[in-house]
Formats: structure tokens, sequence, C-alpha cells
């Protein structure tokens, strides 16, 4: 069967080149998109976006892709020069403030009830998507998790762009993953504090009656604009209309009003933190006591098994 002929566009994503490679060696053997995701026991879709380089395609799909194609072992060299933590598919409503974050000179955010993403830990940000709204597998978790950290990288160097974050105290004291889990983010929240381009405050629970319940995030471009991004119930929403921008940045300043100071903040952090370490160790002693009980109801049962009756002599 002649395969199709597809123009192929210059591209400085090494993803969409896999993408590309995967296609055509698929092509080369005549299967429809189809046909190998029936092969490689997945859906059309998925196929789609391996080839799009939307998504990283797992290595033992790839291995098994390669002996399906006859490509000699193509795919899983090239596969291993992707740098697919830099290149994971974030949702569409997202991409375009994605892209200009990766541009941005200075990130002004305020966020409620959720550590901003750019300040999460790893642990952090698996358990905030492990129990997001569109619950996925533990790999599409992870994808999303590497994609997260990745964005984070331009800002946790030496000379990074201005990050500056006001977390509603709501933000702090909301558990995601138990409290381990928010032990390891206070301490990341402590030792990220400390880079020079980096600053947090809190806006106190105290001071919630006089300010907006509403995340967003301000961009300040290279070429002198300023986006705005903000979230709804089901999707986000990224404006650099001159109004929209100047609404925000007034509610942003006016929630800087109230936020305590950056010594301050740092000690509420640091008493969160506290809290959650006692929090872990009192789980921990729970943990072992409920084990403790197990095994000593396993003995028991086992020393008092069913009595067998003995014959009498004589009977």
């Amino acid at each position: 069967m002649a395969h199709r002929r597809f123009k192929r566009e210059l591209t400085a994503s090494s993803a969409e080149l896999f993408g590309e490679e995967l296609r055509f060696y698929r092509e080369l053997v005549g299967y429809t998109q189809d046909e190998l995701g029936k092969l490689l026991h997945c859906s059309r879709t998925n196929i789609t976006r391996y080839e799009t380089g939307q998504r990283r395609m797992p290595p033992e799909l790839v291995e098994k892709a390669d002996e399906l194609l006859n490509t000699g072992g193509a795919l899983k060299r090239l596969w291993g020069r992707v740098d697919w933590y830099a290149q994971n598919e974030h949702p569409d409503w997202f991409q375009s403030h994605v892209d200009m974050e990766a541009e941005a000179l200075a990130v002004k955010a305020f966020e409620v009830a959720v550590i901003n993403g750019l300040l999460q830990c790893r642990e952090y940000a698996q358990a905030v998507f492990s129990i997001s709204n569109e619950p996925g597998t533990a790999e599409v978790i992870e994808e999303r998790t590497a994609a997260r950290l990745a964005r984070q990288k331009r800002f946790l160097e030496p000379g990074g762009p201005l990050l500056l974050v006001m977390l509603d105290e709501s933000a702090i004291r909301t558990v995601y993953g138990g409290p381990g889990v928010m032990r390891r983010q206070m301490e990341h929240l402590l030792a990220v504090a400390e880079l020079p381009n980096v600053i947090i405050q809190v806006v106190p629970f105290s001071c919630r009656p006089a300010v907006g319940n509403t995340s967003m995030v301000l961009l300040d471009m290279p070429d002198g604009r300023t986006s705005v991004y903000s979230e709804s119930l089901d999707r986000g929403h990224s404006s650099d209309d001159p109004a929209t921008v100047a609404r925000h940045r007034r509610s942003y300043d006016l929630l800087h009003g109230t936020a305590l100071s950056v010594a301050e903040s740092l000690a509420l952090i640091a008493d969160a933190l506290e809290g959650f370490r006692n929090d872990e160790e009192r789980a921990r002693r729970d943990r072992l006591a409920q084990e403790q009980l197990q095994r000593k109801q396993r003995r028991q049962l086992r020393r008092g098994g069913p009595r067998v009756p003995r014959p009498r002599s004589g009977a």
C-alpha cells in the first residue's frame, strides 16, 4: 500500500520530531492510527497525541512500536533523546498562559486554597492532580506533575525572573495528600523564599472579609504588555485587554495592602510546618498502635482455635 506523503515543517520541538517519525513509520507500513492503536492496546486519540508531540509515549509502547513498524530501534533511540518534561501537554485553555509565562519578566500571583503551581513541590503537585476535577491514570498524573515542575525551572535558577506570590492563608491550611506532604510543601516554601527573586507573602484569615476570593496571575511581558490569568469554575481565562488588566491590578494592589510582611508570612509558614510535623508524628504513632493491635488480635485468634474433644478411656 502506498503511504500518504506529508509535508514536514521546521520544528524546535524534539517531542514533535519524535511524533513525526512515529507517523512516518506507521504510514510506511500502511497502518491507520486506529489500527496501530489496537495493536498497541491504546486509543486512536492517544496515537494522535503521540504523533503531534502532545503527549509522552510510554517506553514500553515505544519498544512495541519499533517491533511492529520494523524501525530497527530508531524510535527508541530518538525517544531517549527527547526532553519530555519540557514538552508535556497542558490543557488547551491553559496553553496560552504557559507560553507567556515562559517569557515573562515578572510574575505576580494571588492564590486561594492551593499553593501556586510555581511554588509546588513534587509530592504536593501529585496530590493536587490526583484529586483534580479531571482524574487520570498514574501516568497522566506524573506527566502533569512533570510539566508543572518544568515550568518552575527558570524562576528557581540564579537570576530568574521576579516571582511575587501572595497566598491566602487557606492555601497553607488546606491539606493535600496528608500531613507528610504538607510538611514537605512548607519546607519547600521556606527554601525557595530564600532566593533573591522570590517573594512570598500570606494574606491572613483575619483579612478575608476585606479581600476577594479569586486567584489571579499578572504577567509582565518583555514588550511592556501585562497579561492577566484567572480561573472560573472549570477553566482558565487569559487576557491582555487594558480594562481587564487594570481591574485585576487594582484588586491585586488592594490585596497586597492586607498581606503580612515577608518576615511575618514566613513565620506563619514555619508555624504551619511545625503543626504538620506534629500531625505527621501523631499519625505515625497511631499507625504503629493500630498495627500492634492487629498483630495482637491475630496471635489471639491463633491461640484460641476450636477445641477438639479427646475420647475418654473406657467409654
